[in-house]
């Protein structure tokens, strides 16, 4: 089926593409747009164009399903908060104690501020188009093709096919950020339970024999990810959100409780980082504040739209400070110990009580082992939360690739090629993760490279080639010229930076919970 509307105002009616036809079925359906989000799909289906009235002014579908301010509010927190969070304190470190926060801060605002400057150019073709809604690559698509010069129109397609390749790369950058944080986390807890860490009382890992390198443990969870994506229904998929909810505001919670105990003397960290460090602070703190994808979608189902822009400054307030005070808490916790995720930081042991002491003294000793195993715990929890949101994360890319290659085999052909390219897509991500292994350089190298062209350089330049032709200040558009080159400054130094530590690794420190399988 293909969608088309009258337009006003000089802009074309393209039918919707064959690629993206099973993202128009979606969006038809009125499911939430998981882009660079976890937001869950609980809602249940609207009416759709039924509702929607022709008499020029818009409104929003799904009046049976919207959602209260309360709601979209919790949807909001929760499609921000994922392993991004977990890698802030690191990025403090980067930056430095000092000048992190203060970074985390402006980058957040401005994030904010992209994130409206989206909603109000959707608003602005919904008018003019006379439409209930416009998603993020049909913005861009109209953006362009509303703008003065000839050649920007009539390549305006271009703008939508950009939006996707970025959402690809973002959500697939996503997923091989999970490899990595699964194999990591499960590393270091197998290996406790086995035996290879002692000393418990100072936290020090101590490789007693020879352990499973973390690559291996990619490959293990392979399979079991791959039958998770072939799971094609959101309405199961929800089920399994909502679990990854529950564990992640469970391992969240106490990873709180643990930072805030006895954080050392914080004059010896520097209040700014080398230069050299910071653009991978840039990375990682725009990949975490990447959640733009998710505000168009939210906006539309809620009952009172008018109360949006509130509910989005308010919950990304909320955000932005849990950023700012896990990333400083971190850092203060763990100083230059910090790793990629702060859970690879919490206590690693696993043993009970040693009969050749006094009861007294295996009482004490008994009720610190519990609280270890409670953190190893957590560790567990958050790592369930992941991965059972790796195929919420994938929907959106296999919704975008899948249609092209279904599209050209026959009918009976469908699932199987279906099936295949969702296995081909998840040993991609498993291929890219074991080629980089590291964390901290995979969440960097993903919020340069995808995620600040997302959240950063194309909003603005969508105000301009929007609102250029009615007359935007001067003012604002120097304001929006500014943001864009930042982003896309960090966006090239970012990517270099990344691939430089890739390539030609710095000494890596000795941290003292180190699951090094070449200590």
């Amino acid at each position: 089926m293909e969608l088309k509307t009258p337009a006003t105002g000089g802009l074309s009616t393209n039918s919707v593409p064959t690629a993206t036809m099973s993202t128009q079925r979606l969006r038809n359906e009125d499911y939430a747009d998981y882009s660079s989000t976890d937001v869950s799909p609980d809602e249940s289906p609207s009416e759709g164009l039924n509702n929607f009235s022709s008499s020029g002014s818009y409104q929003r579908f799904g009046e049976s399903s919207s959602t209260t301010w309360f709601q979209t509010l919790i949807h909001l927190l929760k499609g921000n908060i994922g392993t991004g969070l977990l890698g802030l304190p690191l990025a403090v470190k980067n930056a430095g104690i000092l000048m992190g926060p203060l970074s985390l801060l402006v980058i957040g605002i401005v994030a904010v501020h992209c994130m409206g400057i989206l909603v109000k150019c959707a608003h602005h073709f919904c008018h003019r188009l006379n439409k209930p809604f416009v998603d993020y690559g049909e913005t861009v698509m109209y953006g362009l093709e509303s703008n003065p010069i000839s050649w920007l129109r009539n390549h305006a397609h271009w703008g939508r096919h950009t939006v996707d390749f970025f959402l690809i790369v973002t959500q697939l950058g996503f997923c091989c950020v999970y490899f990595v944080f699964l194999a990591d986390n499960f590393k270091q807890v197998i290996e406790a339970a086995n035996g290879t860490t002692n000393n418990c009382h100072n936290n020090e890992t101590v490789i007693l024999m020879p352990t499973m390198d973390s690559r291996l443990y990619m490959l293990t969870f392979l399979p079991f990810l791959v039958l998770l994506v072939f799971v094609r229904n959101l309405r199961v998929l929800s089920i399994f959100s909502l679990l990854a909810n529950i564990t992640m505001l469970v391992s969240l919670f106490m990873i709180y409780q643990f930072i805030v105990q006895g954080i050392p003397d914080p004059s010896r960290l520097p209040l700014v980082a080398p230069w050299k460090t910071y653009p991978l602070f840039f990375g990682t703190a725009i990949f975490a504040f990447e959640g733009i994808g998710m505000v168009l979608p939210l906006e539309n189902k809620m009952k009172d739209p008018r109360k949006f822009p509130v509910i989005l400054y308010v919950g990304m307030g909320i955000v932005t400070t849990l950023y700012i005070s896990l990333g400083c808490l971190g850092y203060l916790q763990f100083g230059a110990d910090i790793q990629g995720s702060i859970t690879l930081n919490l206590p690693n042991c696993w043993h009970g009580v040693d009969r050749g002491i006094s009861r007294r003294v295996n009482g004490l000793l008994e009720k610190l082992h519990m609280k270890q195993r409670l953190y190893q715990s957590v560790k567990l929890l958050y790592s369930i939360g992941i991965f059972f949101t790796y195929a919420i994360q994938f929907f959106v890319p296999a919704e975008i690739i899948i249609p092209f290659f279904v599209s050209r085999v026959p009918e009976h052909w469908e699932l199987a090629v279906d099936l295949l390219v969702r296995t081909m897509l998840v040993c991609l991500t498993c291929i890219l993760a074991i080629l980089i292994p590291r964390l901290d350089l995979v969440i960097s190298l993903v919020g340069s490279v995808s995620s600040s062209a997302l959240a950063l350089i194309i909003p603005p330049l969508l105000e301009i080639t929007t609102y250029y032709s009615e007359g935007l200040s001067p003012l604002a558009i120097a304001k929006d010229a500014l943001i864009s080159i930042l982003g896309f400054v960090g966006f090239v130094v970012g990517t270099y930076e990344a691939l430089y530590e890739l390539i030609q690794p710095s000494p890596a420190p000795s941290f003292f919970n180190s699951t090094s399988a070449f200590a």
